[in-house]
């Protein structure tokens, strides 16, 4: 068992690291302590290790590249397992699972004392972030598992040039994990240790985490949804800037006018497939900044500006192909990646479905089993994932690592919607498209354990990874509008490209052709573009849009842009259930007021698409929960 001298030569001199990794290695009795440098020779070392030990198993026909399968029982996030141990329960609020930081903390140090023996203990310096940026957001994570070492080298900035930064004194979030799986003398390992006891917990005040259990995705690669989303909304809400769910594009028209959006959509609706979109209009072309997390803060011009706070991509694979996302093949074809629950084809290459419109005829599946076609299920779990560096997809635009960010023109929330919600619309102001954003919705997907199927509301999508409150975040969305010129702020727009007909078919064709859109929302912004003014907002008819050389049914179309009062006066009763959940002294009053003046409109009673008025010029003044 490890005692505090056998931590080894610390590469960094900040006291409190040495001191909490001395601590937790006492504490959990790893084997050995290894300081990760994230070199490539480190990778070589571990990746070996884990082919060695089961876990991977090398591909022949993607360069420096690996398969992998989890326990059946470790293949997604964990909702119901993962906490926001806020001080206060009522800062957690109603989307949130609580439990008082002191109880959580006594549970899970019995769960890691010794879970660590037998095992190796990674310790892992990390940027989220160009690492010269004004102000670096850094973390350290204390991991027993080889896996996430590796992981982490593709989706952070790690290793040594990290551990130079981190001097003594500077900040940084703590980072706990363990797979939960001690080894006693003798005992043999599993391919992908993991325990049935499963914990993600966050402490917003302390800027820390601590994880348990699972060897999976975002439950333990820490950096990601638990550090960029969780523990960095609330500090996002404490620094003024926003930490949110959001692709990050680079437009640029056949004129050469280059344009930013930022784009939030929950997991599996086509978000990475856009972060790589391949425009089918001539003349334009997109490149790729981020495809899941942005960080979004205001420039000295007004302007708010996102940064990709992440290195790698971990998509979803299952319906990622040459067609639908040519790009992210392109990216995972060049190698250095690691593919988790996919299947695994005979000579030595991935599957999944959707990859091609034929299986293989034979594959072992993510359960590593033989699979064929008759085999009655998929080979590959639907939350299968590549993860693979950003740095060599074919469309990545050079601003991409830019610490200043890029300048947003437009945000664009969807979710997966079958009727209701038109393809596309603008909001009417920064204040009316915070409350469309906050009613989004979306059906579950496999992203999260649970039923799939269901619609349920995801404000912004961030429902799963809000640090706190979801009435404060929806009132320091409504701050953030008030602080530069309404004439700087990026328009937002609603879009859902997966509205469906009586029998079932898509009203929009969507991958590539989601650019037509993106061509009519950017012409809006430089006020080329007509609309029709509609009780939710400005929607375009077939006419606005640029549809050359589309081959699709326009009665579709016109379809997928139908606004029917029927089906949203359903939808504002369901808003008024979905706003009840958070409480009536915590909703912001103005989104209460915009929901009002939608149901007017709906009935007859308000000019279509005016605007609520402003209640004051503050938007801080907005009812917040009470003491």
């Amino acid at each position: 068992m490890t005692t505090p001298a056998d931590i080894g030569a610390a590469p960094t001199a900040h006291e409190e690291i040495v001191s909490w990794v001395a601590e937790v290695a006492e504490h959990t009795g790893p084997d050995t302590v290894v300081w990760c440098d994230g070199s490539p020779g480190e990778w070589d070392r571990l990746t070996t290790q884990l082919v060695d030990k089961g876990t991977l198993v090398r591909l022949e026909r993607k360069p420096n590249s690996f398969w992998c399968a989890s326990d059946p029982e470790d293949v997604a996030r964990v909702e119901d397992r993962t906490y926001i141990c806020s001080t206060r329960q009522a800062d957690a609020g109603p989307t949130n699972n609580w439990m008082d930081p002191v109880d959580m903390k006594t549970v899970m140090t019995e769960h890691y004392r010794g879970a660590m023996a037998g095992r190796a203990m990674y310790v892992i310096a990390f940027c989220m972030g160009p690492l010269d940026a004004a102000e670096p957001k850094f973390g350290v994570q204390i991991t027993d598992s080889a896996y996430v070492a590796v992981s982490m080298q593709i989706m952070t900035r790690s290793g040594t040039s990290v551990w130079d930064k981190l001097t003594g004194g500077t900040e940084f979030v703590k980072c706990l994990h363990s797979v939960g799986a001690p080894l006693a003398p003798g005992q043999a390992d599993t391919a992908w240790p993991c325990d049935h006891t499963k914990y993600i917990s966050h402490f917003p005040e302390e800027r820390m985490i601590w994880s348990y259990g699972s060897g999976y995705g975002g439950n333990a690669l820490l950096g990601k949804k638990c550090y960029s989303l969780r523990i960095a909304s609330q500090m996002a809400k404490d620094e003024g800037w926003l930490a949110e769910h959001m692709l990050i594009l680079k437009l640029t028209s056949p004129e050469q006018k280059v344009h930013y959006i930022a784009a939030a959509f929950p997991s599996s609706c086509g978000k990475t497939n856009l972060a790589m979109l391949e425009p089918t209009l001539d003349g334009w072309t997109a490149e790729t900044i981020g495809d899941d997390i942005a960080w979004m803060r205001f420039g000295e011009d007004g302007r708010l500006y996102a940064v990709n706070p992440e290195a790698g991509f971990f998509g979803v694979a299952p319906g990622t192909g040459a067609h639908a996302n040519p790009h992210a093949m392109a990216t995972i074809e060049q190698g250095n990646s690691i593919f988790t629950n996919v299947a695994l084809t005979d000579d030595g290459d991935v599957w999944w479905e959707g990859m091609t419109d034929t299986a293989p005829s034979r594959l072992t599946d993510w359960r590593r089993r033989d699979w064929t076609p008759n085999s009655g299920e998929p080979a590959a779990h639907p939350n299968s994932r590549y993860c693979t560096p950003i740095a060599q997809c074919p469309t990545v635009a050079p601003e991409w690592n830019d610490p200043a960010g890029v300048p947003i023109s437009a945000i664009f929330f969807g979710g997966r919607r079958a009727t209701t919600v038109p393809l596309v619309t603008e909001s009417l102001s920064w204040q009316h498209g915070v409350f469309l954003a906050s009613t989004l919705s979306s059906e579950t997907t496999a992203a999260a354990t649970g039923e799939v199927g269901v619609v349920r509301r995801d404000p912004m999508a961030m429902l799963p990874f809000l640090g706190y409150h979801v009435g404060d975040y929806l009132a320091h969305w409504l701050d953030m509008g008030t602080r530069s010129d309404p004439a700087l702020l990026p328009k937002i727009f609603y879009v859902n490209w997966f509205r469906r007909d009586d029998d079932g078919s898509f009203l929009w064709p969507g991958f590539g052709e989601n650019s037509r859109i993106l061509d009519w929302a950017l012409a809006r912004i430089e006020g080329r573009a007509g609309a029709r003014e509609t009780p939710i907002g400005s929607v375009p008819t077939t006419a606005d849009l640029d549809l050359t050389g589309l081959k699709f049914d326009p009665t579709k179309i016109d379809a997928a842009l139908t606004v029917t009062p029927v089906e949203w006066i359903a939808e504002t009763r369901l808003i008024d259930e979905w706003y009840a959940t958070i409480g009536g002294n915590t909703l912001p009053d103005v989104l209460r007021e915009e929901l009002a003046a939608l149901k007017l409109r709906l009935a007859g009673n308000g000019f279509p698409g005016e605007p609520v008025p402003v209640r004051d010029e503050n938007f801080r003044q907005v009812r917040r929960r009470r003491n």
